[in-house]
């Protein structure tokens, strides 16, 4: 495995992690260092463990072997603490929720409420800046699954920024969208980790990857790869995680 030489203390320190489902091993002794004020791509297949990993990461599952932190922290207690900020797969969402874009927002302010959940002036400002950056202010009291699939993503996206999370995790979060939201979270994703944020990516999009990641990881039950994004996409690297064909396909997946 190649890395990429360690610059800053990792914001997420993933090891020797193994879980399963069963018989089925989802993640074989994985070990994985992010550092903050990068965007780290996840590539592998489907069923390679990207979800996998992303849950044992936030703390929503134990795993067998092995140990996460975040920012030298137990998950739950970080997550309880809104370091983590998470964009789900759209098919983990239940958008006939009756909760409008605002409100899916402004979750991401319930770590500073308190216990009442009472939005005060602050929140209101942070959601409304978060719903200006990702272009949905004019959508903030729609009900959420009557968005497109990418303003969807922005709007989850948007949570993040207003949780102020320093760790963002983004499960597929081109999947099903349109080129405008696309360039946007792109756009948003590097600005997050100017400022310093830690921002973890799974995508099938091998095509977008130079332009979104500073730094990629193969992933196929196990690291395959982690480093240069230039290098993950060379042939050798990606038939290791995709299988002989995607040498056919002109390396998209």
């Amino acid at each position: 495995m190649t890395g990429p030489a360690t610059l800053r203390p990792a914001a997420i320190e993933v090891a020797d992690v193994v879980v399963r489902y069963g018989e089925v091993l989802a993640l074989d002794g994985v070990s994985l260092s992010v550092e903050p004020g990068r965007v780290t791509g996840l590539i592998g297949m489907n069923g390679s463990g990207k979800s996998t990993l992303f849950k044992a990461i936030m703390g929503m599952l134990r795993p067998e072997r092995g140990k996460v932190l975040i920012d030298g922290a137990d998950p739950a207690l970080a997550r309880r603490r809104g370091v983590v900020g998470y964009v789900p797969q759209s098919e983990d969402v239940d958008w006939a929720f009756p909760v409008s874009v605002r409100d899916v927002v402004m979750m991401g302010r319930y770590g500073r409420q308190g216990p009442t959940r009472r939005a005060r002036p602050a929140d209101h400002a942070a959601v409304a800046e978060a719903l200006d950056r990702v272009e949905l202010t004019a959508y903030a009291d729609r009900q959420i699954g009557q968005l497109s699939g990418g303003q969807r993503k922005r709007a989850f996206v948007a949570r993040g920024i207003a949780q102020d999370a320093g760790v963002l995790l983004l499960d597929e979060p081109f999947a099903g969208v349109d080129k405008r939201s696309e360039a946007t979270i792109v756009r948003l994703l590097k600005e997050l980790a100017a400022d310093g944020r830690t921002v973890l990516v799974s995508t099938h999009d091998l095509h977008a990857l130079p332009q979104l990641a500073d730094e990629a990881v193969l992933l196929l039950h196990r690291i395959l790869f982690h480093g240069d994004v230039s290098e993950a996409l060379r042939p050798e690297n990606l038939a290791r995680a995709f299988g002989l064909d995607v040498l056919d396909e002109g390396a998209s997946a």
